[in-house]
């Protein structure tokens, strides 16, 4: 009885030491498992994998970075090794900053380009008392403002204006946000675990991602129910032309989800720039008419007739069907990045009424009286 006792004593002394060995540890399977959940399902412009405990994470075609816990990672040849989490970075685009936004992350942030159509009162506090430093605007980077910042890494948007050489010579690790590209709302979205991955917060992204994915999906099986599809078009005239978002455009894939017709259905994505005569060709009986802009003042029917007096002549706004949003009175670049659901929520309140409640407040769209 005593020798089987020791022995059991032994064996349990031998699992405590296993056990404390191997505490804080995590296995290759685990890291396995994690990447997993970070995969994205919907964005396009990504791909995360293992690589013997170390994630790689492709960015494009051409932009490939191993995230490492150490520095003396091995990491495979023709990827930057990126140090993480990052205590310090720089964020380009509004839609950057929307992932720190809604991962409680704004003291990683330490520069902008600038404050234009900023609201998060947070932000603006860092930045006036020089938490977060302003570097200019692309192609006019100050490179000492942005040294101040001290950023282990810059994340960009490397097809826009760029201007990115100064910075290229301070040898600070530039990575690609391209979450403007992708054509899924979702996708866009999906980039809230991207940042994660690179600040430490991969738990806490993969489940602010899982509650937008399944209030999106909610919302739109809702909409699917409706039997009625309305049309719709989107933009103004600007310069002598009518910048319209394409049939492929994210935009486009929203009016859809919420259980609309887009009068546009070509490949385009990004957008195409159409004579008049061409949008009203396209639109002139369209049920709504979607516009996004910066106002000053109160915007109106009478204002969208001033600024081009054929706008009279469409369906929709002769039956007060438009669509508006004031980017002067709401974050909309700020912040709809992170809230696709809301956004969708907002076109399926104006779509189809019957379906959401009855004293439901719009974030961001509503239809001008």
């Amino acid at each position: 009885m005593k020798k089987c006792c020791i022995i059991c004593m032994i064996g349990l002394l031998v699992c405590i030491a296993y056990s404390c060995s191997n505490k804080g540890k995590t296995s290759v399977t685990d890291n396995a498992k994690t990447d997993s959940l970070m995969m994205p399902q919907y964005a396009t412009g990504y791909q995360v994998r293992d690589s013997n405990g170390v994630r790689l994470l492709d960015v494009g075609k051409d932009y490939h970075f191993a995230l490492v816990t150490t520095d003396d990672a091995v990491v495979p040849e023709g990827y930057t090794k990126v140090r993480v989490p990052i205590k310090n970075t720089i964020c380009m685009t509004a839609l950057q900053l929307s992932n720190f936004t809604i991962l409680d992350a704004h003291d990683v942030v330490k520069g902008l380009t600038g404050t234009k159509n900023l609201f998060n009162k947070d932000i603006l506090a860092r930045v006036k008392d020089g938490r977060i430093v302003k570097i200019g605007m692309e192609g006019n980077f100050d490179t000492e403002m942005v040294l101040a910042a001290n950023p282990d890494v810059i994340f960009i948007s490397p097809f826009k204006r760029g201007g990115y050489d100064a910075i290229k010579e301070t040898g600070i690790t530039l990575v690609p946000h391209l979450g403007y590209k992708e054509l899924d709302p979702l996708g866009q979205a999906e980039w809230i675990k991207f940042v994660g991955m690179f600040i430490g917060k991969e738990k806490e992204a993969n489940e602010v991602f899982s509650g937008i994915e399944q209030r999106y999906n909610d919302i739109k099986a809702l909409a699917a129910k409706s039997d009625y599809r309305p049309t719709v078009f989107s933009g103004e005239m600007h310069g002598g032309t009518w910048h319209a978002v394409g049939g492929k455009n994210y935009l486009a894939q929203i009016f859809r989800d919420a259980g609309a017709k887009y009068v546009i259905n070509d490949e385009e994505t990004a957008g195409e720039n159409l004579e008049f005569e061409k949008m009203y060709e396209l639109a002139a009986n369209a049920d709504y008419w979607r516009i996004l802009n910066s106002h000053p003042g109160e915007f109106s029917y009478e204002a969208l007739k001033a600024s081009e007096p054929r706008n009279e002549l469409f369906k929709s706004f002769k039956e007060r069907k438009v669509i508006y949003c004031n980017m002067k009175d709401t974050p909309y670049y700020e912040i709809s990045p992170v809230k696709p659901d809301v956004l969708l929520k907002d076109f399926v309140a104006i779509f189809h009424p019957e379906l959401v409640e009855s004293d439901y407040k719009p974030t961001f769209y509503y239809l001008l009286k």
